[in-house]
């Protein structure tokens, strides 16, 4: 069926949409940030028999919906309307929620509804909850919704008609998200912090200027205490901050906006902050776990060993890998080869795996040519240890999204295991990028070179089944977000104990002494890098312009696939 995705942003769930609709046979177009012209004439355009939209902050003009069936997915259950629905739920504690696909009416989600999936919400952020729960729901909805129109026989429910009770909720403003650091505990700032990130954030005062907080993890497991509010400590470029009764890392701040002013961007905790620390608050040492590099309390970065397997688990925001995460990744990779192990899984619990290096970090840099070469040598310092890694498997498990170089990285693991649910974006091209991380080496070698240029050439989303389809997968875990780890570590344990194992490690030995000698790594890098010199360093490069544009979130518009998985 010929379906156009109208959107605001080519997401998350957008891409993900795309991926599946496009795996089931579908024919699909989008037009995605356009105003209603734009979406008048991309109807008129593709002719569709349906129009799906998986994320639009604004109505679908009036002769589009009364003409055409057209399906909104609403991140909430039957009956609930307004534009801030996940942040309320959030924000209040819900532990049930759902996503609802409704046909577009005059009334703002008041529509019939084609299909309504529910889920179980877990306590985690609102950015990490729209790309896994939310997306497994509102993916689900649409294909069912899909073939409830397709077959031509479904009549879409009336919201009275299935009893639906009507709330309201209005946009969620910044006054409902302050934070009263003197008289909310340790859960309630939590919840509100969650329930603002990655976006809008909360808006806050933090040592005399008004910053947005971005994300939040407790602290239980060190003493850390001060007086409300006060920055007691920092670790890995997040800031911990004190409760009425406990204390919160917040890992991202993002300015205020000044009237007239560049638009600002998150960034770490302490790199946005620069000298305005005062010099007596503590950086705790990475930790990675008890007696080897800290005490305890939160990371970004966790060690995990169980009996022949070791688990290097790692979340950074937004997916992003900075020159320093990057080296302290690979430092905790380093750890995980000095332990007596026969596995080593590299990867996230739940959410982004990695998208690559950190454009917010490099956009905010001095010289953000130096940076962005800075940063493109730590990832690949990354991927040639797991590359050369010849004494044991390793296992990259994707948790969520991967995209550019994140998804090289989980190429140099000897398998891949990836959550049915996520999205790969395994190309550059989209930001004006030629790419390293060894992709010339790994891609290929995977997927076949005619396949390696396709889907550099064609820079769209691969749904975790296509990725599996095409050889970048190894093997698909059918799990909750939730569940994921715990079944990544059963996978894990099987694999170590296998009967093939040490055929396999020593089998890998020789196919890295083979490849060596062919054409050796170093020369795949060489060859990468000088591309990728002319691109960070020439001052006309169109990747200067992309990574502005993409980091302070201006408005692209277009009828074609724009931006990178879920970033």
């Amino acid at each position: 069926m010929r379906i156009l995705l109208v959107a605001s942003a080519f997401n998350s769930l957008t891409q993900r949409v795309y991926a599946e609709l496009s795996d089931l046979g579908h024919q699909l177009d989008t037009v995605c940030g356009g105003d209603e012209d734009a979406v008048r004439k991309s109807v008129h355009r593709h002719a569709p028999a349906l129009i799906v939209a998986p994320m639009l902050r604004t109505a679908l003009p009036e002769d589009v919906y009364s003409r055409h069936v057209c399906l909104i997915v609403h991140p909430g259950p039957p009956g609930d309307r307004g534009p801030s629905s996940l942040d309320w739920a959030i924000a209040t504690g819900a532990r049930h929620w759902a996503v609802t696909v409704l046909q577009a009416d005059a009334e703002m989600d008041a529509g019939d509804i084609w299909a309504t999936v529910p889920f179980a919400l877990p306590e985690a952020g609102k950015s990490d909850v729209y790309r896994n729960e939310v997306s497994d729901a509102a993916t689900a909805a649409v294909k069912l919704a899909v073939a409830r129109f397709a077959s031509g026989t479904y009549k879409p429910q009336r919201q009275d008609e299935l009893g639906a009770e009507v709330v309201w909720r209005p946009y969620f403003r910044q006054e409902k998200r302050r934070i009263d650091w003197a008289a909310d505990s340790t859960g309630t700032v939590l919840r509100k912090l969650r329930a603002a990130d990655s976006q809008p954030g909360v808006l806050d005062e933090l040592l005399g200027e008004e910053w947005f907080l971005h994300g939040g993890h407790p602290e239980s497991a060190l003493p850390l205490r001060g007086a409300p509010g006060e920055v007691v400590a920092t670790r890995a470029g997040a800031v911990c901050r004190a409760t009425r009764d406990g204390a919160v890392w917040i890992p991202q701040l993002r300015p205020r906006r000044t009237p007239g002013g560049p638009a600002t961007f998150r960034m770490p905790a302490v790199d946005a902050l620069g000298g305005r620390l005062p010099g007596s608050v503590p950086e705790l040492p990475a930790q990675l776990e008890p007696g080897a590099w800290g005490s305890g309390g939160w990371s970004d970065i966790r060690y995990e060993h169980r009996g022949d397997t070791g688990f290097v688990w790692f979340s950074f925001p937004g997916g992003a890998m900075s020159t320093d995460q990057c080296r302290r990744l690979l430092a905790a990779y380093r750890y995980a080869l000095s332990r007596p192990t026969r596995v080593i899984v590299l990867g996230s619990r739940r959410d982004f795996f990695s998208n690559g290096i950190h454009l917010g970090v490099i956009e905010a840099a001095a010289d953000p040519g130096a940076e962005s070469w800075a940063n493109i040598n730590a990832m690949d310092d990354l991927v040639e240890a797991v590359l050369r890694t010849t004494d044991r498997l390793v296992v990259a498990a994707l948790g969520g999204n991967a995209a550019a170089g994140g998804v090289m990285l989980a190429l140099a693991a000897d398998e891949v295991w990836c959550r049915e649910g996520a999205v790969l974006n395994p190309h550059y091209r989209l930001m004006g990028l030629y790419g390293s991380e060894y992709w010339t080496y790994t891609l290929p070698r995977r997927v076949g070179r005619e396949t390696a240029e396709r889907l550099m050439r064609e820079a769209l989303p691969v749904s975790a089944s296509s990725a599996a389809c095409a050889g970048l997968v190894d093997r698909l875990v059918a799990a909750s977000p939730e569940d994921f780890a715990g079944e990544a570590s059963r996978m894990a344990a099987e694999l170590a104990h296998a009967p093939a194992w040490a055929g396999r490690v020593a089998g890998k030995a020789a196919a890295r002494a083979r490849d060596e000698a062919v054409k050796p790594l170093a020369d795949y890098r060489a060859d990468e890098l000088a591309v990728m010199h002319r691109q960070f360093f020439g001052p006309h490069e169109p990747y200067h312009a992309l990574r502005r544009a993409f980091v302070r979130k201006e408005a692209m518009h277009g009828t074609q696939p724009t931006g990178t998985a879920g970033r």
